[in-house]
């Protein structure tokens, strides 16, 4: 595929979709139709390049590829960019809608509905984009394609008539979604004359070939041997490479109005290139820049440290390498009594995090310690300042600030009706504050929570499934942030506060959560030669507290008989011993007792 097409014969579109409604496999039948992949290498998930993805079985980040087809007896270029379902990834999602004009909304004809298919929907009709429902998976047994017609025309207010049903799986109606796009999706406007202008939508780092940049080309033509210039990183740079992803990669000589591909000039520099930025002509008149990415706001804060003090340069190294590719990560070098120097970084979810600290052992070689994951406070301080702060080692001392406020979170919740009860106690006993109930059919129901981020970040996707025999799901918005009661749980082991295992938590749960932390730790923690105080406070104040009893050994098992005073003696000398050892020497504190804060439960 070496020739370019009109703008008026190339269709972008994304397909997006709850998770496991069948993103995925529905991109390798488009391959398969249009032929973009010789049948001997065929394979499934053919756009999860990533270990991990096939591993989980998700969709981590957003991939790009290039079709040509035939409908109505002339040639179209399709350009697909498939995206991930899991709310943590939302962030990919939004940016790949930004290179497209319209969408595929993807809807599982047995599940219906979801959580993310509505928050995935809203973001389509956000951008003014044309949206096409598919109903996959009707060549299941229990699919009921006329309750979800009912549930797409209540909830999205998208007409039933435009949906089309398929089968992903068997290929079933994918030939009618191909000519669907190309009739209703509309051709990418632009001018093929006017300066280059080209949005950065990702990128990634090759060892050979130095930064492999995506674009979407909106104006103007680029072509091998061009000098471009970068509007955000003002830096200029020769067009070494040029081509499209098929899905591999392959050379072309230019990329015009509409199209997708990518951009190699050997860009060393991993702060040269961001993602948002537009791409226009070095010399000449330049293009205005494209409105670019809003910044990622990060959900969950934890610190990531290396085992080895000496892997901190090779960390650092390794994060902004990561951040190339996934540019909502977010992170600053800081340091611990326990751990050493290490970063605190932002993620958008817990799952955001895991996949991250996954990559940087994988793609890296570089063994990480990861701190109990917290929300972002903010502090209004006594002076009206306005501080936000991501870890509990940052909290002030109380006379400092005159409030502490909580990020909030707006839950939508899509449970069957039969588990409303369940799912509204499991809210109210996280302090949230009960908004609507919307019914989305006879037996399916939309509850919207107001949530403290912080009463749900932990195990509230997993209570939920297993409160709803695995038919719950849930989206949430952007945190925005109220004040609440909250105070910093101190963890100490002998005395000595361990700054790490520090959580910041609502006062009227600070007992039954330090008391948790303790048991878990006490199990954790080796016994040593002396007792070990565990104690959780508040302040100056103890609210909980474990001991782990000390190693003994029988010092009277050689005295067989005579003056007891002898036996006395030797005793009192093993408990001076102990108190001299209790005194000078240290509780090693294992990595795995870090993440014990993690639970919220006392079992």
């Amino acid at each position: 595929m070496s020739k370019n097409f009109p703008p008026e014969r190339i269709r972008n579109f994304s397909i997006i979709a709850h998770i496991d409604h069948g993103k995925s496999t529905l991109a390798d039948r488009f391959l398969e139709i249009t032929g973009a992949v010789d049948t001997r290498k065929r394979q499934a998930q053919q756009l999860d390049s990533m270990d991990l993805e096939r591993e989980r079985g998700i969709t981590i980040k957003a991939a790009a590829v290039s079709l040509t087809t035939m409908v109505h007896g002339e040639e179209y270029l399709l350009n697909l960019i498939d995206t991930p379902g899991h709310v943590d990834f939302a962030y990919e999602v939004e940016k790949s809608l930004q290179a497209c004009e319209g969408a595929l909304l993807l809807i599982d004809a047995a599940q219906g509905i979801q959580a993310q298919t509505v928050a995935n929907a809203s973001l389509a009709m956000e951008q003014d984009m044309t949206i096409i429902p598919v109903f996959n998976k009707v060549d299941l047994p229990h699919a009921r394609p006329e309750e979800i017609e009912d549930e797409l025309e209540n909830t999205l207010v998208l007409e039933r008539d435009l949906a089309i049903k398929c089968s992903a799986k068997t290929g079933l109606g994918v030939p009618e979604i191909i000519e669907a796009i190309v009739d209703r999706i509309p051709a990418p406007e632009g001018d093929p004359e006017a300066p280059l202008r080209a949005l950065i939508f990702d990128a990634k780092y090759d060892e050979y070939r130095g930064i492999v940049v995506y674009l979407r080309i909106v104006d103007g033509t680029i072509r091998k041997g061009d000098m471009v210039h970068m509007l955000g990183a003002d830096a200029d740079y020769e067009a070494v490479e040029l081509g499209k992803f098929t899905p591999v990669a392959v050379p072309h000589k230019q990329l015009s109005v509409g199209e997708v591909g990518y951009f190699i000039s050997n860009i060393k520099r991993l702060e040269d290139v961001r993602v948002g930025d537009t791409m226009t002509v070095a010399k000449g008149e330049r293009a205005a820049a494209l409105t670019g990415y809003r910044e990622p706001q990060p959900m969950v804060w934890c610190g990531i440290y290396p085992v080895s003090s000496g892997d901190f340069e090779n960390l650092r190294a390794a994060l902004n390498q990561l951040k190339l590719n996934d540019s909502s990560i977010i992170f600053e070098p800081e340091s611990s009594d326990a751990l050493g120097f290490g970063f605190r970084c932002g993620f958008l979810g817990l799952l955001h995090m895991e996949i991250v600290q996954e990559r940087l052992e994988r793609e890296s070689g570089i063994d990480v310690v990861q701190t109990a994951p917290t929300v972002p406070y903010r502090m209004v301080m006594n002076d009206g300042e306005v501080k936000d702060i991501h870890s509990p080692g940052e909290l002030p001392d109380p006379t400092q600030f005159q409030e502490i406020h909580e990020p909030i979170v707006t839950t939508h919740i899509l449970v069957p009706a039969t588990n409303i009860g369940v799912i509204m106690s499991m809210c109210s006993e996280r302090r949230g504050k009960f908004l609507r109930q919307e019914h989305l059919s006879a037996n399916r129901v939309m509850l919207t929570w107001d949530l403290p981020l912080a009463e749900i970040i932990f195990d509230f996707y997993d209570k939920l499934k297993s409160g709803t025999k695995g038919y719950g799901t849930m989206n949430f918005e952007e945190p925005r942030f109220e004040a609440a009661k909250l105070v910093k749980l101190r963890i100490l082991v002998s005395g000595t506060e361990a700054d790490a295992l520090s959580v910041i938590c609502h006062h009227s749960d600070t007992q039954r959560r330090g008391r948790a932390v303790l048991k878990v730790l006490r199990k954790e923690i080796p016994r040593h030669q002396f007792e070990v105080a565990l104690q959780a406070a508040v302040g100056g104040k103890i609210v909980a507290r474990e001991s782990i009893r000390a190693l003994s050994k029988n010092v009277t098992a050689k005295c067989y008989g005579g003056d007891i005073s002898r036996k006395r003696k030797l005793l009192q000398k093993q408990k001076e011993g102990k108190k001299r050892m209790k005194n000078i020497g240290n509780v090693e504190v294992p990595q795995k007792a870090f993440l014990a804060v993690l639970s919220t439960d006392d079992s």
